[in-house]
C-alpha cells in the first residue's frame, strides 16, 4: 500500500478529508464529498469500522503497508510516554513527509516517486527509500543534476511548503536541513487524540 496506484479520490471521499493533495482528486471531493458507492441511507458506524477508518488515513497519508505500520507501532509500544503520539512522530520523520512539509514538491506522492528514483541525497549519499528516517543533523540535497534541480525549482515554486520548527529549507540552493526532531504539535496527519488511540487499541489487539 507504499504506493497506491487507483483512483486518489475516491480514498478522500471514502474517509472523508483530503489525504491525498493532488488538483483532480481535491476538485472531485469538492463536487461529491459523499462516500463512493450506492447509497441508501447513511449507517453508523461500529466501533472496529471507525478504528479501521482511522488507520486507514495514517497508512494513505504516509504511505505505509501494514507490516510498515506494524512496525513502527512495535517499536514505540514498550517506551514511556504517549504510543499514539510516539507512532505518529516516526511517521513525520520519514524522509518522503520532510521533502513534502519542507516544500520540496507539491504532494507526498511526488515526494515519494523522487526518493524511490534516487533524486534526492541525504548527507551527500543517494537515498532511495521513502520510509528513511531523518535524524537531527540531517541534510537533505537533491543530486546535482541539472535535470533535477530544474524540476525541483519548478516544483518548490508551486508548492505549499511549511513553517516548521526542526526543518529549513533554503528554495534558491534546494537544500533541507533537520534541526531537531519534530514535537507532539508537529504531526499533521488529521487525526485528534481520541482518534489516534482509537488506532493503538485497534492495533493493540
Amino acid at each position: 500500500m507504499g504506493r497506491h496506484t487507483g483512483p486518489k479520490a475516491r480514498i478522500n471521499r471514502r474517509l472523508g478529508t483530503l489525504i491525498y493533495e493532488t488538483a483532480g482528486a481535491g476538485r472531485a471531493m469538492e463536487r461529491r464529498e459523499a462516500p463512493p458507492g450506492m447509497h441508501t441511507r447513511p449507517r453508523r458506524p461500529s466501533n472496529y469500522g471507525l478504528a479501521l477508518k482511522q488507520k486507514q488515513k495514517i497508512k494513505h497519508y504516509y504511505g505505509l503497508g501494514e507490516r510498515q505500520l506494524r512496525r513502527f507501532f512495535n517499536s514505540v509500544t514498550h517506551k514511556k510516554g504517549d504510543t499514539g503520539e510516539m507512532l505518529l512522530l516516526l511517521c513525520e520523520r520519514r524522509l518522503d513527509n520532510v521533502l513534502r512539509r519542507a516544500g520540496f514538491t507539491k504532494t507526498r506522492s511526488q515526494a515519494r516517486q523522487g526518493v524511490t528514483h534516487g533524486h534526492f541525497q541525504v548527507n551527500g549519499v543517494k537515498v532511495t527509500k521513502p520510509s528513511y528516517l531523518m535524524r537531527s543533523g540531517d541534510i537533505i540535497t537533491v543530486r546535482p543534476r541539472e535535470n533535477l534541480l530544474n524540476l525541483y525549482r519548478g516544483l518548490s515554486e508551486e508548492s505549499v511548503g511549511e513553517t516548521l520548527d526542526w526543518v529549513t529549507f533554503d528554495a534558491e540552493t534546494l537544500r533541507a536541513t533537520v534541526q531537531g526532531l519534530p514535537a507532539a504539535n508537529d504531526i499533521s496527519v488529521p487525526l485528534d487524540a481520541k482518534e489516534i488511540n482509537t488506532v493503538i487499541e485497534f492495533l493493540s489487539r
